[in-house]
């Protein structure tokens, strides 16, 4: 009796060791499994956003789970004033495009323009980041399977050559990024993808178009500037062709006829004619040539003219493009005031 009584007792203290272990492993494994998630609520926690930061996502079209990963990497914004704090952050070392945001240390920073003519461009600036953030925490299971679907969408991608010169421009500014940028780009810059890709993004947007149509509609800005550049850069290029060929044109028939005028001038002083009717005739063919090169030398300089009132419409087109492009680069620092 005292034998079996002391038994139960030692089942009765390893029964509790065995469910405590078990309760450790179990909690080790929730803590490994969803680290990120609960060090990124913590950060939450602590981190009060700005109100510009909110409204920029606010506007981006993502859900709250988009906005979770956003607020977790803790944005902070800048301004023109700001600009050299936030050059410093971003390591901005590339001269031949205006950086705008950067997804660094694990924080977002980014770059806010004030120019209304690129309204969205901020805002699509932070869901672009925001899927930086959200693309370091796949798992390798999912990361590989999300690549494979971009790597899918950019074969259709590549054919646009806007696209073939962005990944370009990554492959030498952020080596080993590509499909981290093509997560980043495609989620905010393509309307229409892949239905497995689309559902991907559902999970971070609760309506992506919004963001897709802020980068169209600031995009289209410089766009169409672009376009009426280039259009203008033809009929600058198709104008100047064509007076080059008259003016080379008119230069040989003139010193022609001057040569002519001046035969013509020695053979009436020396007695050349046989008579007033061929010297009239003659006469009359030279004025006729002289006739038709200043109906050329008008043309000419009205040519001229139109040329020199499209150069003047392409360079305003240029400054515009100039002046909006400086608007949203920050290596442009504010004028220091006396």
């Amino acid at each position: 009796m005292s034998v079996s009584l002391q038994k139960n007792r030692k089942k009765n203290r390893i029964l509790p060791t065995i469910i405590f272990c078990l309760i450790l492993v179990i909690a080790t494994i929730f803590l490994l499994a969803y680290r990120q998630r609960i060090v990124d609520q913590i950060t939450i926690w602590g981190y009060k956003p700005t109100t510009e930061a909110t409204n920029l996502v606010k506007r981006a079209g993502m859900n709250d789970n988009g906005i979770f990963y956003y607020y977790a990497s803790q944005p902070s914004t800048y301004s023109s004033d700001s600009a050299a704090s936030f050059n410093k952050v971003c390591n901005d070392s590339e001269t031949t495009t205006a950086i705008l945001g950067c997804y660094s240390g694990n924080r977002i920073y980014i770059y806010v323009v004030a120019d209304k003519q690129l309204d969205g461009i901020s805002e699509v600036t932070a869901a672009h980041e925001t899927l930086h953030a959200i693309y370091t925490r796949l798992n390798d299971k999912e990361k590989k399977r999300v690549d494979s679907l971009l790597e899918s969408e950019y074969k259709v991608l590549s054919a646009d050559k806007y696209y073939s010169d962005l990944l370009a421009f990554y492959s030498s500014y952020e080596p080993g990024q590509r499909d981290n940028e093509l997560h980043s780009i495609i989620g905010t810059e393509v309307a229409k993808m892949n239905p497995e890709l689309e559902a991907y993004y559902d999970q971070y947007f609760s309506n992506r178009q919004e963001v897709v149509n802020l980068d169209s509609q600031y995009s289209g800005v410089f766009k169409s500037l672009k376009a009426k550049a280039d259009d203008l850069s033809v009929q600058i290029d198709k104008l100047l062709a064509t007076i080059t060929s008259l003016t080379s044109q008119y230069n040989t028939d003139a010193q022609r006829l001057k040569e002519d005028i001046s035969s013509f001038n020695n053979r009436a002083q020396s007695g050349g004619f046989t008579s007033q009717s061929q010297f009239n005739n003659e006469r009359a063919v030279l004025t006729g040539r002289a006739s038709d090169l200043d109906a050329i030398r008008a043309t000419i300089q009205s040519d001229y003219k139109d040329y020199q009132a499209l150069v003047a419409q392409y360079n305003s087109y240029a400054t515009q493009s100039k002046k909006l492009y400086d608007t949203i680069n920050s290596t442009l620092v504010s004028s220091p005031s006396v």
